[in-house]
Order: C-alpha cells, then sequence, then structure tokens
C-alpha cells in the first residue's frame, strides 16, 4: 500500500503538471536558412504575438534572412546560435570585427549576461615594430597601426615605455585558448556569448518541453510537452506502478506454489508406493496373513515406540545420515519430525514412516522386518 501511494504521488505532482496543454498556438519559427529554431523565451518581430516571448528577448529577421539581436545600449548584433538546454545565445558583429564591439558592450538594460571573460589591454604600435614580432588583433589592424591585445599589464606598460606603441584602452574577452609568452592573443574576434538566468527553462527542455505562458496575461510560466512524449512518460509511470503492485502477490504465489508442490510430491510419492503392495519383502516372520491375503503392519503402540526427534539446526539424524526422506524423497529441514526404526537405524519423516508401518511393517529402505504386529485369529 505505501508503494502505491508513493508512485501515485509521483504520477501526480512531477508526470501530470507537464501533460498540459498551452492556451494559445506559438509555432515554432525559422529565418532564412539558419537551422536552429526560434521559440520561448524568444520571438520573432511581426511573425509571432507578443505571448510568444519574454520582454527583453526579441528578434528581428532581415531581408538577408539573418537573425538579428538588438541590445539597447550596445546596437544590433547577427545571432550566430541559441542554445536553450545551456541557455547561451552566440552574436557576432555583421560588418566582421567582433573585437571592435567589445568597446562598447553595454549590456544594462538587457536580460543578458556575459560568459566568463578576462581583462586584455590594447595596444596601438606602428606596423614596423611589431611586423613579425608579435601576435596581432587582425581586424583592428591597418597598413599603418597594429593593434596587440594584452592580458599582461607589465608587458603593455614596457612596451609603451620603450617603443612607439600606445596604450589605446582595454577589453573584456572570453579567455583565449592560445596566448603567447606575453599574453597575447587574436582571439578577440571570435563570437560573443551571452547567457540569461531569467526565464529559466533548462529543466523543462532537458525534459523534452518548451516553456511558455500558462494564459494571455504574460504572468506565470509552465512547462508544455506535446501529447506524444506525454502519453509515453504516463505509459511508463502506469507500467511503474503496476509492477509494484504485482510483485509481492508474484512472490506470495510463488511461496504458496513451492509449498503446495512439495506437500503434493510427498503426497503423491506416498500414494505411488503404496499403490501396488510389495508381497515379496513380507515373511512370516515379518507379518501375518489373515483371511483375504492382505498384508498386515505393525500396530499403533509399536511405531509409537520407535525413537521419534525434531531436527536442529544442524539437520542431524538420531541414525543413518541421508540428506532426504525415502518415502517422500524431500530433503529433511530444520525443526521437523523424523522417527527411526531401531533394528536398521533408518530414518524417515514421522507421518511418512507412520503410514507406511501401519500397511506395509517393514523398513521402506532394506526391507527388514521391525517388531511384526500381533493378529489375534
Amino acid at each position: 500500500m505505501e508503494a502505491l501511494n508513493f508512485f501515485l504521488h509521483l504520477l501526480i505532482l512531477h508526470i501530470l503538471p507537464t501533460s498540459l496543454a498551452s492556451s494559445y498556438n506559438c509555432p515554432v519559427s525559422f529565418c532564412g536558412s539558419n537551422a536552429y529554431s526560434i521559440r520561448f523565451p524568444f520571438r520573432v518581430l511581426d511573425q509571432q504575438p507578443d505571448v510568444c516571448g519574454y520582454p527583453g528577448f526579441n528578434l528581428e529577421c532581415n531581408k538577408q534572412g539573418n537573425m538579428v539581436l538588438n541590445l539597447p545600449n550596445s546596437g544590433s548584433f547577427s545571432v550566430r546560435t541559441i542554445d536553450y538546454r545551456s541557455q547561451v545565445i552566440q552574436i557576432y558583429d555583421p560588418s566582421g570585427c567582433s573585437a571592435s564591439r567589445r568597446f562598447s558592450l553595454d549590456l544594462s538594460g538587457s536580460p543578458f549576461l556575459g560568459s566568463p571573460s578576462r581583462n586584455y589591454t590594447l595596444l596601438s604600435c606602428q606596423v614596423e615594430v611589431t611586423r613579425s614580432r608579435y601576435i596581432t588583433v587582425g581586424c583592428l589592424t591597418n597598413s599603418t597601426y597594429s593593434t596587440l591585445a594584452t592580458s599582461s599589464e607589465s608587458f603593455a606598460i614596457r612596451m609603451a615605455n620603450r617603443t612607439a606603441c600606445e596604450i589605446i584602452g582595454s577589453i573584456r574577452s572570453p579567455i583565449s585558448w592560445y596566448q603567447d609568452q606575453e599574453g597575447l592573443t587574436s582571439d578577440l574576434n571570435m563570437d560573443i556569448s551571452l547567457t540569461w538566468d531569467n526565464p529559466n527553462c533548462q529543466e523543462c527542455v532537458e525534459e523534452g518541453g518548451t516553456c511558455g505562458y500558462t494564459n494571455t496575461t504574460m504572468q506565470d510560466i509552465a512547462c508544455f510537452v506535446n501529447s506524444k512524449k506525454s502519453n509515453k512518460k504516463m505509459t511508463i509511470a502506469l507500467i511503474i506502478v503496476c509492477i509494484a503492485l504485482a510483485l509481492p502477490a508474484i512472490a506470495a504465489s510463488m511461496a504458496m506454489i513451492y509449498y503446495i508442490f512439495r506437500d503434493y510430491r510427498r503426497v503423491a510419492t506416498w500414494v505411488a508406493r503404496n499403490a501396488t503392495p510389495n508381497v515379496t519383502a513380507v515373511t512370516p516372520e515379518t507379518a501375518m496373513v489373515p483371511h483375504g491375503g492382505l498384508v498386515i503392519g505393525l500396530d499403533p503402540l509399536t511405531i509409537e515406540s520407535y525413537t521419534k526427534v525434531a531436527l536442529g539446526e544442524s539437520k542431524r539424524l538420531p541414525g543413518h545420515e541421508d540428506a532426504a526422506c525415502s518415502i517422500c524423497l524431500s530433503e529433511y529441514n530444520v525443526k521437523e519430525t523424523v522417527r527411526c526404526i531401531p533394528e536398521c537405524r533408518h530414518c524417515f519423516h514421522a507421518d511418512c514412516i507412520d503410514e507406511w508401518l501401519k500397511l506395509k511393517g517393514t523398513c521402506p529402505v532394506c526391507r527388514n522386518s521391525p517388531s511384526p504386529a500381533r493378529v489375534d485369529l
């Protein structure tokens, strides 16, 4: 019962809510030949209604088929990719020099955050000073002046003091994979990575769903999944519940079948052995044959006089050490009662040998006759 309550609780709290259907239709949009989809929290202006996007996540699709993100204090950038699982958007300068855009990059007023970065000092040097000696930032270099970007402040100061190089400012950029011994890098022209914390839909995306507003008032956000995925999840949950309920019943049934079969095997073996009386083992000295030719076994008092014990943990028999009863062919178990015939010291289950001796009057193993029953004619 506890297992049932647990799985029903899991079904109600974690599975059914994800099967909610959106009260409005926000289709996935694309722009030009870009392979990535545009969905909540982003929306495409003039293609999707306001309810399909979160404030500050508006995108435009220009005439060239490129997706454009407009940052309030930094202008427009082209969008390279959007990773909804990691909540990262990659943007770049349409003119091809993202390094120059980093000078004026201001994310205030937008819902985005910058990725982990490092501060780089920029130096403007005459081409003769840097030619073939230092790594330069390509898009910030012309035929007269070269631009160096270094993470080493000491190198920047040394260059400014010893050469005609001039420190023109500093920018923050993602940590470069390659830097020489002077901290110089040329990777400032890489894409600009931005992240967002709100709305947080990472868990929903990982489960195969899509975030969205629950209604047109645009106040509450929920996770929506398509009906096929929802039905599949509910089917799996129901299977788990059924298995949890069926396991105890199956275990109880198997235990019952085992004990029934064990007792049935004892009875069947006993009946089979007694179905055809073995007259050859009976002699005038072991039993008397009255009128009708029936073999008479031992009387109850004689049988009760034979040793009868309950087996301990070692299952050691007081007579011959046998692993199983020769009548029912079942192994001996702890606390079972056995009886041994004193003349031959063969032991059997007490119930088995008692019935046997009443009919046969001989040992089932060696066929020797213990004390014969007396029959008054």
